[in-house]
């Protein structure tokens, strides 16, 4: 008998499963809000979209933002500034449709909705934001004002 499923709820995978979907929420069963439960559509099976890596580097030039998106396509992901210099990055994989004639052995791969932000410092170029998308990865480069 195992520890883990009965501590960490009624998961469908183990933690010990480098290829598990599931990220433990420590706040699931929680009265207040956690940081999940904003996003209403996430589930299981989302998770692993649902928390997209991005990563945020700054150079003498400018603040480069890269994330994976594998499989998407420039038209589903959405690149916005909101007036508070915040640069929102989100988009969409809807799940592979079904066929009755089908038998699934396998599903690892991810679907949903993701969203991530981030508050821009002061000395970004709010109006010269460039995007690109190759090979499954979003880039962003924001220039950076002079000094």
């Amino acid at each position: 008998m195992s520890l883990i499923p009965s501590f960490f709820g009624n998961r469908r995978s183990s933690i010990f499963d480098p290829f598990s979907l599931d990220v433990w929420d420590p706040f699931k069963d929680f009265p207040f809000s956690s940081p999940s439960s904003s996003l209403s559509t996430r589930s299981s099976e989302t998770s692993a979209f649902v928390n997209t890596r991005i990563d945020w580097k700054e150079t003498p030039e400018a603040h480069v933002f890269k994330a994976d998106v594998p499989g998407l396509k420039k038209e589903e992901v959405k690149v916005e500034v909101e007036d508070d210099r915040v640069l929102q990055i989100s988009g969409e994989r809807n799940a592979e449709k079904e066929d009755k004639n089908d038998s699934w052995h396998r599903v690892e791969r991810s679907s949903g909705k993701f969203m991530r932000r981030f508050r821009l410092p002061e000395n970004a170029k709010m109006d010269h934001i460039k995007a690109s998308m190759e090979n499954g990865v979003l880039t962003v480069t924001i220039p950076k004002l002079e000094v």
